[in-house]
């Protein structure tokens, strides 16, 4: 059966670039988007003109958790961009023009579980994302396997808590060109401001997702031991 190509595409961004103003600038957002994330996607789709057909049909996601698959002498390069894209995708989806606020229902339990309070997960998630050396990202997850509670962690480059065994329910992107035009070098300022940006519903979403998909799991290995 043959293969199908599939090239990775931009995804729009799910508001318009002065949606997120004062605390994201529209010159950011566009730049953010139209230049940062798209030059990963080309550079993807470049770096895998080489690779065998069969990795032509894979998702991006696919890409990221199966690197030893990709041929080694691309295999940096796809990392990198396939990383780059699968963050900056997930980061638009993590703002909302309707957000700020806090969280309700399960995630704010569960937040109030792990954390304490909310006050605390957010002082926490700051901290984290204000001590990153260098250039990365900061996270809300849950682990795919034991620890129930949620966990706050950082990844440098564009690495994907997924690769680690992590399901993400949040993020945001503390790479300098995030936040640079409008706050400089004042990256606990850009933090402190994005809680007013922060799509609560969509995390919410993950985490209903999170569930079902591991009742499902759990469900298949019952039918297995039976």
């Amino acid at each position: 059966m043959k293969v199908i190509s599939m090239k990775h595409v931009l995804p729009p961004l799910p508001y318009n670039a002065t949606a997120l103003e004062p605390h994201i600038d529209a010159r950011t957002m566009s730049l953010h988007h139209d230049m940062h994330h798209a030059a990963y996607v080309k550079a993807l789709n470049l770096a895998l003109e080489s690779a065998p057909e069969l990795l032509h049909g894979k998702t991006a996601e696919w890409l990221l958790l199966n690197l030893s698959e990709v041929p080694e002498k691309i295999r940096n390069s796809v990392r990198h961009n396939v990383g780059g894209h699968v963050n900056h995708s997930l980061l638009w989806q993590s703002m909302s023009p309707a957000g700020s606020g806090a969280p309700s229902g399960p995630l704010a339990e569960a937040i109030d579980q792990a954390f304490g309070s909310f006050a605390k997960f957010k002082a926490q998630f700051e901290e984290a994302g204000s001590k990153l050396f260098g250039s990365g990202w900061v996270w809300l997850v849950k682990a795919q396997h034991g620890n129930d509670k949620l966990q706050v962690l950082t990844t440098f480059g564009h690495d994907n808590p997924l690769q680690q065994g992590y399901f993400p329910l949040l993020v945001n992107d503390v790479w300098e060109h995030a936040y640079y035009l409008k706050h400089a070098n004042r990256r606990p300022e850009y933090l402190q401001g994005w809680w007013s940006v922060v799509n609560w519903s969509e995390a919410a979403r993950r985490l209903e997702r999170f569930g079902q998909g591991n009742r499902t799991a759990r469900a298949g290995e019952r039918r297995c031991a039976a």
